[in-house]
């Protein structure tokens, strides 16, 4: 019976080791839950930072015009210069409307009400189809020959069919469909957090709906806004295969994507390709850049200043 109490003590795991390891880290400040962002961090590196860096080296070694050559070669030509209002004339409209329309519709739909369900199923189902299924669904629908315009014909309402497609209108509906639904999710949640309370607070002083909105919950929202207006645009600044398909690729949708494209793909200019995907990228990180200096100076001022 004596031995008993050293036999168990020797068949414990020596824990010795593992609880030294844990102090040490814990006297450098080292959180140990970090470690399970190591391999986040390595697929980032490997999936975007070395293409990126490696982009950025091949934009620098165009095969004449010396180091900047390519750059140049972008800017001197007009064709070239016009992508870069026809992706803004199309990235930030959709993603104001998105991000407008998203606001009502989310505010609505934090009470509950017979068939919530089903309308949140809708509204939600873009997700699914992706931006090709998208652009050969408007094809379709809002085509020459499709569904609306022959609506338009039975009931007399137009001679000849109305144009909502190879143009502009086209990649507008395209942005509109394919990017509600992530406009719509993130509203929500940002209006899911600002409690109740504070509206009716609001309400048991006098405030009716408009004045509630308005004075309430439209500036705690609003951070949540401008982080929803910035994804939004990242996913329409990045348009691409609706700008072919429903676009006029050769006009007014040519945006900085397909100049990209056809430079590596169709003229095997890969450092020309490289140039005009990274001003595509200094175009973003600008807009982002301005939206989130707005966002953190009108944060400070909702907090009184303090950190």
């Amino acid at each position: 019976m004596a031995g008993l109490p050293m036999t168990s003590q020797a068949a414990l795991p020596d824990t010795r080791p593992k609880a030294a390891l844990r102090h040490r880290l814990a006297e450098r400040g080292v959180d140990r839950t970090l470690l399970l962002a190591v391999p986040g961090a390595l697929a980032v590196i490997a999936l975007f930072c070395y293409p990126f860096l490696y982009g950025l080296q091949l934009s620098f070694q165009p095969a004449k015009g010396g180091t900047l050559g390519a750059y140049r070669q972008f800017f001197s030509e007009p064709f070239a210069r016009k992508s870069i209002w026809a992706t803004f004339s199309l990235a930030i409209p959709a993603s104001v409307i998105n991000v407008g329309v998203s606001v009502p519709i989310s505010y609505r739909m934090r009470r509950e009400f017979r068939g919530k369900r089903l309308l949140l199923a809708l509204l939600v189902v873009p997700i699914t189809l992706g931006t090709v299924l998208t652009a050969e669904g408007i094809l379709e629908f809002y085509g020459p020959a499709g569904w609306f315009n022959r609506t338009l014909h039975l009931l007399g309402l137009t001679d000849s069919p109305v144009r909502l497609t190879m143009n502009y209108t086209g990649v507008l509906l395209s942005l509109l469909i394919s990017g509600f639904p992530f406009a719509y999710l993130l509203t929500h949640s940002y209006l899911s957090g600002i409690h109740p309370s504070l509206e009716k607070a609001a309400a048991t002083l006098g405030a009716d709906w408009w004045q509630r909105f308005r004075y309430v919950t439209f500036p705690l929202l609003l951070p949540g806004l401008m982080t929803t207006f910035c994804l939004s645009f990242v996913m329409a600044f990045a348009v691409f295969p609706s700008a072919m398909m429903v676009g006029d690729p050769n006009g007014s949708t040519h945006v900085i994507s397909i100049e990209a494209y056809q430079a590596a793909l169709e003229r095997f200019d890969y450092s020309q390709g490289c140039a005009d995907a990274m001003i595509m990228t200094v175009l973003m990180f600008a807009v982002l850049g301005a939206v989130t200096a707005l966002r953190s100076r009108l944060y400070r001022g909702s907090t009184g200043g303090k950190g």
